[in-house]
């Protein structure tokens, strides 16, 4: 992959967190980066809530203090039941590791205007409003072929890209690659609010999680005042709306009166906005000269706030491959499938939490929590995003698995009323396709 003669070393495809940073390291690096952006920052996305292992890579980007002046500070997650009442919050500063004790909340528009901004600033070309069309995929020079704001097209070159879509994933839709998750499957219904009733004192910023019938709320403060709150359902349940999409949030919301309390004097600042299709994973990860990264390669679910986590930290590892990729370095395919172990392992390990989390056993475990073993110091390290790096995590987390089976048996007809039911939202799903 020798060809100097290409408009770019590297073109990443999408200049959100997981675009934004890799341009920036790479551009670091001496090479000529292009990131192609449909939109034009700033402009609304979700995922708001970060995670406390993020910190160390908004440290190396150079933009902490940016983002301390856009977030909410947030030093826990609590977790609410309907059901009994009862709320638990983990605090980040418990964990394994207690150099990260917070993270923050913020509107992501702002946290990615900050991002590409930083990416331009570091020499990376930016070109918003552009959308990338087609690729050749081949060997050799990459030709990439772009539409922008005016309706003009224009063909560039490129050594390598990067597909850091998002939930667009453009490669993956090329190459029929994409496939929804078969172990889970559920959408979402948010809007954002004011007056809502937050948490107080140090809590204030903290996200909460409600459960309910059909599955789990976020509550996540900003700065400004003002609460994102989206419910993520199995697709049985958004199946029945018979109401308009803003009605129909409402109406989910009584479902939680928890929630619903803290609601009583809010109102919505936005239309209501629902999404679908929140688990997908694609069959590789690398092709000859590309390579998928965050979420244009697979997302789970935002229970644990893991898309911008996952995004951030791949970009980060993603830096030596694109190099090894660059230079036609012999170690090429071992960096590439330890890059994808590390990756998997990540996924799987918030999948297992998060295909579990509304099961009957997870919620009285995590209201529960013991830490035998250092076991809920680990599971503080999850919810901080803490699996990138060598804290000894993993085998309390398998330690906790075997306990979560052994309550999963003790209260045996609720758990498997609760994975029946999971099970047919799925078949539902496989029957639409």
């Amino acid at each position: 992959m020798t060809d100097d003669s290409s408009d770019y070393d590297v073109l990443v495809i999408g200049g959100g967190p997981a675009g934004s940073t890799v341009s920036t390291f790479l551009a670091d690096r001496g090479r000529r980066v292009g990131v192609i952006e449909k939109d034009v920052h700033p402009r609304f996305h979700i995922g708001e809530s970060l995670l406390p292992l993020s910190m160390p890579v908004f440290e190396r980007l150079g933009v902490t203090e940016q983002v301390a002046e856009i977030g909410m500070i947030k030093y826990g997650a609590e977790f609410v039941s309907p059901w009994t009442g009862a709320s638990r919050t983990y605090y980040f500063g418990g964990a394994l590791d207690k150099a990260y004790p917070y993270a923050y909340q913020v509107k992501r528009d702002q946290l990615d205007r900050i991002l590409i901004d930083n990416a331009a600033a570091r020499g990376v070309e930016v070109h918003q409003g552009s959308r990338v069309v087609d690729a050749e995929l081949g060997m050799g020079s990459k030709r990439v072929q772009l539409r922008d704001a005016d309706g003009a097209e224009r063909t560039v070159t490129a050594r390598y890209i990067i597909d850091a879509s998002g939930r667009d994933t453009f490669i993956a839709r090329k190459l029929g690659i994409k496939h929804r998750n078969p172990n889970h499957n559920s959408a979402a219904i948010f809007s954002h609010f004011e007056n809502a009733r937050r948490l107080e004192g140090n809590d204030e910023g903290n996200i909460s999680v409600f459960w309910f019938d059909h599955g789990w709320f976020w509550f996540i403060p900003f700065r400004d005042g003002t609460v994102s709150v989206g419910a993520v359902c199995w697709p049985d349940y958004m199946k029945s709306r018979s109401a308009d999409v803003d009605t129909f949030l409402l109406q989910t919301i009584e479902l939680c009166p928890p929630l619903a309390e803290r609601l009583r004097d809010a109102r919505t600042l936005m239309p209501a906005r629902a999404t679908g299709n929140f688990s997908y994973q694609s069959e590789h990860m690398f092709g000859s000269g590309y390579m998928l990264l965050g979420d244009a390669y697979a997302f789970v679910d935002p229970v644990f706030s893991s898309g911008v986590h996952i995004a951030l930290n791949s970009a980060v590892h993603a830096v030596d491959i694109v190099e090894a990729a660059l230079r036609n370095d012999p170690a090429l395919e071992r960096l590439q499938s330890e890059y994808a172990e590390r990756i998997g392992t990540a996924l799987a390990d918030f999948s297992w939490f998060i295909y579990r989390i509304t099961q009957p056993a997870m919620r009285s475990l995590f209201l529960k929590p013991r830490n035998t073993l250092r076991i809920k110091e680990a599971i503080l390290s999850l919810l901080a995003g803490d699996l990138f790096r060598g804290t000894p995590v993993r085998w309390r987390l398998n330690v906790f698995k075997v306990i979560y089976s052994g309550f999963y048996l003790t209260h045996l007809p609720s758990n498997a009323a609760a994975r029946r039911r999971r099970l047919r939202a799925l078949e539902l799903v496989g029957e639409e396709r």
